[in-house]
Order: C-alpha cells, then structure tokens, then sequence
C-alpha cells in the first residue's frame, strides 16, 4: 500500500496518507469531499487512466486508510498535506481536482504555495469562497446550520452520517440517483473516519474564509456545481466563485445533487477530460453558464 509521510504528531509518531497512483502521463490530483475518502472518486479512477492521464487521489488525514492524529484538521495543515504529496510525487504540470472540502485545499494551496506545479485547477461542489454567514459574508449559510451538524455529530454519528448521504445525493421518494448499495458503501467510508476529523472538518470548512486565496489563482479553472445541491447551495458557493474568477469555465449541472461525481459520473468524466486536454472556454460575459 502507498503511504506519504505528512508530518508527526504530538508525540513524534509519523502522520502518512494513503493514496491511490493509477496510470502514466500528464498528472491529476482527486482530493474527495466530506466526510467520504479517495473511494469517493472509484469512477474517475477507472476511466482517466484510460486516456494518457497519471490519476492520483489520496485520503485527507483522519479519513480512509490514512492516521487518524488527534488535531490538524485545518486548511493550512491540508494545505501542507497536499504539498507533501506533489513533492514526494515529484509531481509537475500538475491538474488539481477539488470536490466539495476538497475545492478548500486547492484554494489554500493556490495560495499558501504559490500554487507551485499546478497548471490547471478544478473546483467541483465546492465550499469556496466562504460559507458561513458573517456580517461581511451575508449571502453565506447560518452558522445555526453548522452547530445543528456538529451536535448530531457528537450524539449519534452513524444515525447522522445515514442521513447526510441521503441529502448528498439528493435522495427522494421517488428520486434515487444512487443505489441504496451505493449510500451503505458511503456509510460504511465515512464511519471508519476519526470522529474528531469528521466533526473538526465542519469547523474547518464552514469557517475558513478563502476569499483572498481565490485571488491567487491565475491558471485555468473549471467551476462544476449541480444546481439542486442541498449541501453546499450553488448561490452561496459556485456563483461567487465564478464571480471572484470570471475567467474560469462554469458548467452548471441542471437538477444535479451535491455528490454529482457519482450521480452524474459520465458528464463529469467528460468535463474533465475536456478540460484537462483541450482548455478552458473562457466565459464571456461574466454570469454565462453552460446548462446540462
């Protein structure tokens, strides 16, 4: 199994992420979204490598196979975690690929390192620019939202985590864009997660602002949402993040959930692959969108 030392602990014990390297040729990074790990993205992970494509996912600290320290669930740290990975790789021209959280460390990345060895970012559900409602921040989500997470959380995790991947992936009475196979695989990765990690990362992406880091980013992007998220609300995520980066591709994904890298895995494959090998369409004026 591959293993990528990140740091130590408190007590000097080594912290490592697990991470999958499928494939030869031009590098992308999957960075999974909450509270899930690096299986999050098995889909993409069976067809990039198909096309000249070197497919890296690893499992944030504290989820998957990767140490479960006790602190560090915070966006510098995650930031720092996936420099490790780039330069342990030797990675170089590199596409990074955030869902969700994930879109958090590619942000931070950008601008905590430069953005070094990356020429293509890609922010898909993603939490940025900022998601807590503050006086300065007011189209973002009650904070009420967040604590209510965290209680549940702490009570009951597995009754919580059952209910989430329902609301992930927009689940209905009469709408199952997943299988109920899929939910319980989902339960069964999340569950195995540090129980500090899981309620920790709440903290982490509902209260890092990244509205600075987004103006550090000057390679091509790639802005998917879906536009029925009940996650992460498209309008106080994804459309602030094209408005911050108006030279980036924003794809909408029409009636599309949160976790769309499996509900909708055949169009984002495809957005990807367009993207990471024939450019960006630049979007003229800002506030176009492509409609699925």
């Amino acid at each position: 199994m591959n293993f990528i030392k990140v740091g130590t602990d408190a007590a000097g014990n080594d912290i490592e992420v697990f991470y999958q390297d499928l494939g030869t040729g031009r590098p992308v990074v999957l960075i999974h979204g909450w509270p899930l790990s690096s299986q999050l993205w098995d889909y993409q992970l069976a067809e990039l490598p198909k096309h000249n494509l070197r497919v890296i996912a690893y499992d944030r600290r504290g989820f998957g196979k990767s140490s479960q320290p006790w602190d560090g669930y915070n966006y510098d740290t995650f930031a720092d975690d996936l420099k490790a990975v780039l330069d342990t790789l030797d990675l170089q021209n590199v596409t990074l690929v955030g869902m969700s959280m994930g879109g958090g460390e590619v942000a931070r990345y950008m601008s905590r390192h430069g953005g070094a060895r990356v020429s293509k970012v890609v922010f898909l559900s993603a939490i940025t620019p900022y998601l807590l409602k503050t006086d300065d921040n007011p189209d973002g989500v009650d904070g009420d939202v967040f604590d209510d997470m965290k209680e549940k959380l702490t009570k009951d995790r597995a009754d919580f985590l059952q209910t989430f991947g329902k609301q992930f992936y927009g689940m209905g009475f009469l709408d199952k864009p997943v299988s109920q196979a899929q939910l319980d695989g989902d339960f069964a990765r999340a569950y195995a997660a540090s129980q500090k990690a899981t309620v920790d990362c709440v903290t982490a992406f509902a209260e890092t602002d990244f509205r600075d880091d987004l103006a550090q980013i000057h390679v091509p992007t790639l802005i998917i949402h879906g536009d029925a998220d009940k996650v992460v609300p498209i309008e106080a995520s994804a459309e602030r993040t094209a408005a911050a980066l108006p030279n980036a591709e924003y794809i909408v994904y029409e009636g599309a959930p949160h976790g769309l890298v499996v509900s909708e895995k055949d169009r984002v494959i495809e957005d990807l692959l367009s993207f990471i090998q024939e450019g960006v369409s630049v979007r003229e004026p800002i506030g176009t969108t492509t409609l699925y």
